[in-house]
């Protein structure tokens, strides 16, 4: 009898959970819905818009646009897989999820985290070989060469999430049934799990040295180049545009590194920081490219911001257009 609840015990797994984000903001939960909600369909309708916009606009049917729109619907995607049920907590203090909806959720934060990353890769080649060798553009950033590149940063998202996902199904949860987040984090479950998580904890941990070390080398390498390469251009409205164009992509990449490097210490360092904190700073390394990457590329990128305007303003004036026809003719054009 005594062996038999021995091993009951042992082998028990709780298969539903309840998510307890920000637990010292018990008072204010309900008056955070509304904010959060207006955050979520802020961050829907300027991702969208933006999308909408390279995908009306035949001009803007090149390699960087469509880069753009894809990175930022797997904005729209990473947002959608965290707020939804993050509003629900806010409503209801203990925020009920099954085991196989929160490993659901987990893989679609992952997931989309690596695609940005990706995607930033991917960015970062069609800038080099735009400002580098500006004349094999064309020749170079061919529909082919998208569709790999876009096969490849799928397949390594999926090649890192699957196996996080996986490992941590596989794990027993005999702690608590309560998790102290909002949403379904990696370490959040693996902090009530039981027995030897060593394995988890390393695999965990170098599978995030790994991508961020190689990734950002590879971004660190391409645009010292590009920067290099852009201060040698004789034009120098071309060189302005070059370097505008590079400065947008390196605020992206910036906040999504740095928030996500910022949570990472808290999590493995700081073991005093508040739960609050924790779940702050999880939220904005989650939520803050959704809502910042819509603002720097639809009021940086010149072309985009154009096509915005008359969306929202109607039709331009003729003085407008003579003028902007001037300035395009004036400037010699780099491509995408």
């Amino acid at each position: 009898m005594g062996e038999d609840g021995n091993t009951s015990i042992l082998n028990f797994s709780y298969s539903s959970f309840l998510l307890v984000g920000f637990p010292g903001l018990q008072e204010w939960r309900p008056l955070l819905v509304l904010p959060l909600t207006f955050l979520y369909v802020s961050i829907i309708f300027a991702n969208a818009l933006v999308i909408h916009t390279v995908v009306a606009q035949r001009s803007l049917h090149q390699p960087m646009y469509v880069l753009i729109a894809l990175l930022l619907a797997v904005n729209i995607c990473a947002s959608t897989a965290v707020m939804p049920k993050m509003l629900e907590g806010f409503v209801h203090y203990a925020n009920p999820i099954s085991l196989r909806g929160c490993l659901t959720q987990m893989f679609f934060i992952y997931f989309t985290l690596l695609l940005d990353y990706n995607l930033l890769l991917a960015m970062a080649l069609d800038r080099y070989v735009a400002i580098c060798h500006p004349l094999r553009y064309t020749d170079l950033m061919t529909s082919h060469l998208l569709g790999l590149m876009a096969t490849f940063a799928l397949t390594r998202s999926l090649g890192v999430a699957v196996p996080l996902v996986v490992l941590t199904a596989k794990a027993q949860f005999c702690k608590t049934s309560i998790i102290r987040h909002f949403t379904c984090e990696y370490i959040a479950l693996l902090s009530i799990a039981c027995g030897d998580l060593t394995f988890n904890n390393r695999l965990g941990l170098a599978m995030r040295l790994v991508t961020v070390t190689f990734d950002l080398a590879l971004l660190g390498t391409s645009y010292t180049r590009i920067i290099y390469a852009a201060f040698q251009i004789s034009s120098g409205g071309a060189r302005a545009k070059a370097l505008h164009t590079c400065g947008s992509h390196l605020l992206v990449i910036l906040t999504i590194y740095l928030s996500g490097l910022s949570t990472s210490i808290v999590f493995r360092v700081a073991k005093t920081v508040s739960q609050d904190v924790q779940n702050l700073l999880s939220a904005i390394y989650l939520l803050l490219p959704g809502a910042l990457n819509p603002l720097i590329y639809g009021v940086r990128t010149k072309e985009i911001r154009q096509h915005i305007e008359k969306m929202l303003c109607g039709m331009q004036s003729p003085q407008d257009i003579r003028g902007r026809s001037q300035n395009m003719r004036g400037e010699k054009e780099l491509p995408g």
